[in-house]
């Protein structure tokens, strides 16, 4: 079943008010001035990495192909633009038959990107493709700064599982798209069940503090949970004393126990401590889960000890401290007229304080040293060296307003992995620095 496809409740039925009041008015203005109909180019970009961070992740192309899809001004919301009195009635008989014709080439989701990374190039009339940058940045944005954060976790955890379980501290459809997000970056599951209906993402999960506490003893609320879920559940051993806790726990499920978790206290004394006592008593398979306000350097601090896995909710839903990565979108070229055969011209901001840009439609490349391993970024307008030409980066994702490279989830992830792997060796490391290679422009 392509969930994807139902219309579920976690979706809108349209994309086309998930943008800014002066998206339309450009527009309007655009269509009476006659350059609504010009070639144009946009980009999306950042001009540099959140501070401290060695690289970015690419995450959320798979939804920003959805919103392109469902960007329809029906008539509800033409009644609505028509009410408040935002365009004039021209500009909404345009909007009524909107229907993006351009082509859309990027970073394949999972990529990893740096500062002036090409990592979305839009390509249509001025007018088609001005009203797309709003919801383009509100995904990218957000997606990407969960799933850079989740790959610094996936990172420090060393292979051991991850769990998504940050819906309670973001809004509900923020929740949804942050748990694809952490899946994209390398966790492995998530407590959401809308996320696991609409992306097929493996969920998880047993009982709160709120279980035991319901009980009379917590014998009762371990008694409860195992004639209910078996043994091989995970059972909460925090409520009161921990190891009063695991010592009920495996006289209960007896040595087939599944797992504990530990939600409190020192993780890394309190877990050493429990697999003394998990092993004294035969639960010598019984894993070790912890939560507790993690982030990635809780879980790296957590290395030598005898966890499991982790669950990590609050930090990696708002980015683990960046939760934008200050992505822009930008018009890079235009023609000189609305003619289909007219030129383009490379057209750039000119500003001070940072915020200048390079002009120009522009491909991507990464240049790999002698032992594969990635070691620039390179980025040009002209003709793309031969010896780059087989390390391009973007590849076409809508031709004439189709999509063209829809992709499992798995796949994203699992590129994702190739491509954090292909970094030099200190993208993993923790500690504040410039990104991990340089960005070079030819």
């Amino acid at each position: 079943m392509n969930t994807a496809d139902l219309g579920l409740p976690v979706d809108v039925p349209s994309t086309a008010l998930f943008t800014d009041h002066y998206e339309l008015t450009m527009l309007q203005a655009a269509l009476k001035g006659g350059t609504a109909d010009r070639r144009s180019v946009f980009e999306v970009f950042t001009r540099r990495l959140p501070e401290g961070r060695r690289y970015g992740v690419v995450a959320g192309t798979g939804r920003v192909l959805d919103a392109v899809e469902n960007f329809r001004f029906d008539a509800d919301v033409i009644g609505f633009l028509r009410e408040r009195n935002v365009v004039d009635e021209p500009t909404l008989e345009w909007l009524a038959s909107y229907r993006f014709g351009g082509d859309v080439w990027g970073y394949p989701e999972g990529e990893v990107y740096f500062a002036g990374s090409p990592v979305l190039r839009v390509e249509g009339s001025f007018a088609e493709c001005v009203l797309l940058e709003t919801v383009i940045l509100s995904i990218l944005n957000h997606d990407s700064a969960i799933a850079a954060a989740a790959s610094r976790m996936a990172s420090a955890a060393g292979g051991r599982p991850l769990i998504e379980m940050g819906a309670r501290r973001t809004h509900e459809l923020a929740a949804v798209a942050a748990s694809r997000a952490a899946y994209v970056g390398g966790f492995t599951t998530t407590s959401d069940l809308a996320a696991g209906f609409r992306y097929g993402i493996p969920t998880v999960g047993t009982s709160a503090h709120a279980f035991t506490l319901v009980h009379d003893t917590e014998r009762d609320a371990f008694r409860a949970q195992v004639d209910s879920l078996g043994r091989g559940t995970t059972l909460l051993v925090d409520t009161y004393d921990v190891a009063e806790a695991v010592r009920l726990a495996v006289e209960v499920a007896g040595p087939e126990l599944g797992a504990v978790r530990i939600d409190s206290g020192d993780l890394l004394l309190v877990a050493h401590r429990v697999r003394q006592q998990l092993d004294e008593l035969g639960a010598t398979k019984a894993r070790i889960i912890v939560t507790s306000d993690l982030d990635e350097y809780a879980i790296a601090s957590l290395a030598a000890a005898p966890v499991d896995a982790y669950g990590v909710g609050t930090q990696l839903v708002t980015g683990s401290g960046h939760p934008t990565c200050s992505m822009v979108y930008k018009i890079v070229a235009r023609a000189e007229s609305a003619d289909p055969k007219a030129p383009l011209l490379p057209v750039a901001k000119k500003s001070s304080g940072g915020k200048t840009s390079i002009g120009g439609r522009k491909w991507a490349a990464r240049r790999l040293d002698t032992y594969g391993v990635a070691e620039t970024e390179v980025i040009g307008t002209g003709p793309v060296p031969a010896e780059l030409a087989d390390s391009l980066l973007q590849v076409r994702l809508v031709k004439d307003g189709r999509v063209v490279a829809r992709e499992a989830l798995d796949v994203v992830r699992d590129r994702h992995a190739r491509a954090r792997a292909n970094l030099p060796l200190s993208a993993t490391q923790l500690s504040r620095g410039e990104p991990v290679i340089p960005t070079e422009y030819v």
